[in-house]
């Protein structure tokens, strides 16, 4: 069984990595030679061709199976014409809602869709929308029908809603080591994406037109407050205890951590925190993990079993009836299906669930069941439930870390257990034997995990073993309890319980923020290639087997490739470019030999993230790049200064190069700033880089203007970048009348290391980062006809409310027979200058069968 079940997570892990899916023929033929597989297993005695057998019938059968669920999953999409279009939906509320500064986000199951026009769209029947507040936001006004006019609708789990919505079809930024938001949704099932429609056609933007066909002026409106399902009780009873919790602890600076620990909404969490969590490796704690589930389970067991040993007392028999042990394990199990249900059954928490179940299953049928064997069944039914499990990084650290335990505990613990035996039950050993005991769990925890760590986020914390001995005992025996008890206790008690879970958590947190202020507190290297990999398991394994295995301590050294692999250059001579994919902004990382350079840093999102910290710092860290030579921030608009904060605090900037006010946050942070100025130039590796753009005066102008009246895109730092006959020109936002100023200009660029006035030709470029993401106030004919590139850069966000680029200005393009490469149709966009240009496309170069579904 055991073998099986490993091949049907090799098939499973392989679907996902295709991209395209097999046609049902296909599904059969596989299913057929699965057969086929199997029954030579079972005919034949030879053990190796037996479990070899297995194995392969296992896999055919992952693979169909994941081909199967994955087909099923996007049998439901909008179509095309349907993106960006007013639909009248009704339906229910379907998820735990999020709410942030600008509104609210929410899942939303679609029951019935109302004609458009006399047409009824094919809609999905799962939705992720968000409900913005209006741009003109003014106190909301009761109607006299109870919809609430001129601010977001009051949200809750389970009820049923009208609303007017626009969607588009499932779309994230695709960048290499990044977070896949596309397969998110499909695992979700969520099959489209939008945004409630304003109440009142005041509120609407600029950039937005009313469909005539619907009425907006009362559209969105509640039509009943709970709709009974199981799924919207669950729901409704997790938003009534994060309430709660919220409501005993107003303002307080860990309220989030309490919420993620009780029914596991993490949202709340401060992302400085997650980095502390992170930095000294108790990140799995901040959270419903196993080990609580398991706690609490086992807490209701015994309790359990106490009462029902002990009902004698009061004159019942229950023992005689029903075994203890079985009344205990009932309890246990009940217990932790309700916890996991109340944590949204999480990946963590189902393996926990499934085990325990299967626990208790034995126990009641009187079954001997091995725990490789209740692990295996675990992991079949995680992967029976969710296919696309096998791409969290989650999923490979909880089954590898209770997979690890059993390999280096199974058979010597209880010899260990047998040889203290001989050793008088003292009250020290009382306490010591679980000490040790749970130290050599951490131990085997930290080493076995070390490779699949490194290789899933590129660093290991060095301090995880001390912080974890603090934290585990802390947040498992004294802090989840509390919190349960104190959302579930009636007010005052509620708040003084939850008051006290509060304070430990806030003193943990000193502790492990002083923990992580160490130099060495993280080892970071570059995500490592499979051979590493490989041969740091096989040490890893080697190392942790039993005593007596000859020179373990020398397998250390196949960890060597793993932790000293360094971050890759271009060769000599060369350099490349990537056009990050962060959605409606500019971000690109140039690479030479031995320097990088970051030119703009993205869009800002939201108060807890932006392209910083969301793209640009997770790629540096997977590549193990931890300092950048300089950035340049093109001018203050959001879209390119949005992430440079995140990126200064993340990674060792050298300079700062940006067209910014003296007095921006960014500047008051930035090591060595300078002021970008036209006539700027410098040399790397044989690489040449000249600032165009801006000139002195049009700082001198610009600081006689009004500040409200000056646009920041004309002030966009200009850079063009050249390595030997190939060059790329980085203009920012510049319009028009930058855009002649630099035909015009007479400044003067770098040629061979001389300052030519008014070169020849100073603008021509292989290429091209379409200025202002493709907007018409940009791209003139003669600016194009200047520069001259064979290939065009858009970096803008998919359907983008600026609807970048605009028709005319692609045209233009297109009729100078310039390539255009977009980020949104491309993902990441990787350019090597070497001998010739090479262009990579993310989205070709890494296709998987769910993009563009």
């Amino acid at each position: 069984m055991r073998s099986f079940i490993l091949g049907f997570l090799i098939g499973v892990v392989f679907l996902q990595t295709q991209a395209a899916l097999p046609s049902a023929f296909l599904i059969g033929i596989v299913c057929l030679l699965a057969a086929l597989a199997g029954l030579v297993a079972g005919i034949l005695r030879h053990r190796l061709i037996k479990i070899t057998g297995l194995i392969v019938c296992g896999a055919l059968l992952g693979f169909c199976w994941a081909a199967l669920f994955a087909h099923y999953y996007l049998r439901q999409e909008l179509p095309v014409e349907w993106e960006g279009r007013d639909v009248t939906l009704i339906g229910t509320i379907a998820s735990l809602p999020t709410h942030f500064e600008q509104g609210v986000r929410f899942n939303f199951a679609v029951e019935k869709v109302l004609p458009q026009k006399g047409v009824t769209p094919t809609i999905p029947s799962q939705l992720a929308l968000s409900w913005y507040r209006p741009f003109n936001h003014q106190p909301k006004q009761q109607a006299n029908d109870g919809v609430q006019i001129g601010d977001i609708g009051q949200i809750e789990p389970g009820a049923r809603w009208r609303l007017t919505v626009r969607l588009k079809r499932p779309h994230g930024n695709a960048n290499p080591h990044g977070f896949d938001y596309e397969v998110w949704l499909l695992e979700q099932n969520l099959r489209a994406t939008g945004y409630v429609r304003a109440d009142k056609a005041s509120s609407l933007s600029a950039d937005e037109t009313v469909d005539s066909s619907v009425d907006v002026s009362l559209n969105n409106r509640q039509l009943d407050r709970f709709v009974f399902t199981f799924g919207h009780c669950v729901e409704a009873v997790r938003g009534w205890v994060r309430q709660r919790i919220l409501a005993a602890l107003p303002e307080k600076k860990y309220v989030g951590v309490l919420v993620a620990l009780v029914i596991g909404d993490q949202r709340a969490v401060d992302q400085n925190d997650w980095l502390i969590f992170n930095r000294t490796g108790v990140g799995h704690l901040i959270s419903i993990s196993g080990l609580h589930i398991t706690m609490i389970a086992g807490l209701f067991a015994a309790i359990m079993s106490a009462l029902w040993r002990r009902s004698f007392f009061i004159g019942n028999t229950l023992p005689l009836r029903l075994p203890a042990q079985k009344a205990a394990v009932l309890a246990g199990a009940a217990a932790a299906l309700l916890y996991v249900l109340l944590a949204g059954f999480g990946l963590p928490a189902q393996r926990t669930l499934y085990m325990l179940l299967m626990v208790a299953l034995a126990i009641w049928t009187g079954r001997i069941a091995s725990v490789s064997h209740i692990l295996c069944i675990a992991l079949m039914v995680v992967l029976l439930r969710d296919p696309w499990a096998v791409l969290s990084p989650g999923f490979w650290l909880s089954f590898g870390a209770v997979g690890t335990i059993l390999y280096a505990s199974v058979g010597r613990t209880k010899q260990l257990i047998d040889a203290s035996a001989l050793v008088p039950n003292t009250p020290a050993r009382v306490w010591l034997d679980p000490i040790k005991n749970g130290a050599y769990t951490q131990y085997v925890v930290t080493i076995g995990l070390v490779p699949m760590t490194i290789l899933l986020f590129g660093q290991i914390s060095l301090i995880s073993p001390l912080a974890n001995a603090i934290a585990i005992p802390l947040i498992g025996l004294l802090v989840t309890p509390m919190a349960l008890m104190g959302s579930m206790l009636p007010a005052p008690l509620s708040g003084w319980v939850l008051t006290l879970a509060h304070i430990l958590v806030d003193w943990l947190a000193t502790v492990l923020t002083w923990l992580s202020s160490f130099p060495l507190a993280v080892w970071q290297a570059p995500l490592p290639p499979a051979w590493t990999f490989a041969i740091a398991m096989a040490a890893t394994l080697w190392l942790l087997a039993p005593r007596g295995w000859p020179l373990r301590w020398l397998a250390l050294i196949g960890w060597l490739p793993l932790l000293l692999h360094s971050a890759t250059r271009p060769a000599e001579g060369e350099m490349t470019v990537t056009a990050f994919d962060v959605g409606q902004g500019m971000a690109l990382l140039i690479e030479t030999s031995g320097h990088r350079l970051l030119y703009d840093t993205g869009p800002y999102y939201s108060p807890e993230s932006d392209a910083g910290s969301r793209i640009i710092v997770p790629y540096l860290k997977a590549r193990g790049i931890t300092a950048i030579d300089t950035m340049v921030i093109s001018h203050s608009d959001s879209d390119h200064s949005g992430g440079a904060m995140s990126v200064i605090k993340a990674i060792e900037v050298d300079r700062v190069y940006s067209s910014l006010s003296p007095d921006h946050r960014i500047v008051a942070v930035s090591p060595g700033h300078t002021r970008c100025q036209d006539g700027q130039s410098w040399n790397w590796d044989g690489v040449q880089f000249d600032m165009l753009f801006p000139a002195k005066h049009n700082y001198e102008n610009n600081e006689r203007k009004d500040r409200k009246s000056g646009k920041a895109n004309t002030m966009s730092c200009t850079l063009k970048i050249t390595n030997g006959d190939l060059s790329i020109l980085l203009p920012g936002d510049i319009e028009k009348a930058q855009e002649r100023q630099l035909i015009q200009d007479k400044g003067a660029i770098a040629t061979d290391s001389v300052m030519t006035p008014n070169a020849p030709g100073r603008l021509k470029s292989t290429v091209l980062l379409v200025p202002h993401h493709g907007s018409g106030t940009s791209s003139t004919s003669a600016f194009l006809q200047e520069v001259n590139p064979s290939v065009a850069i858009f970096q803008m966000g998919y359907r983008n409310r600026f609807r970048h680029p605009q028709a005319q200005v692609l045209e233009r393009y297109q009729q100078l027979g310039i390539r255009n490469v977009r980020n949104d149709q491309s993902g990441a966009i990787l350019l090597h200058f070497g001998s010739t240009l090479d262009v990579t496309e993310y989205r070709q170069q890494h296709k998987r069968y769910w993009y563009g579904r």
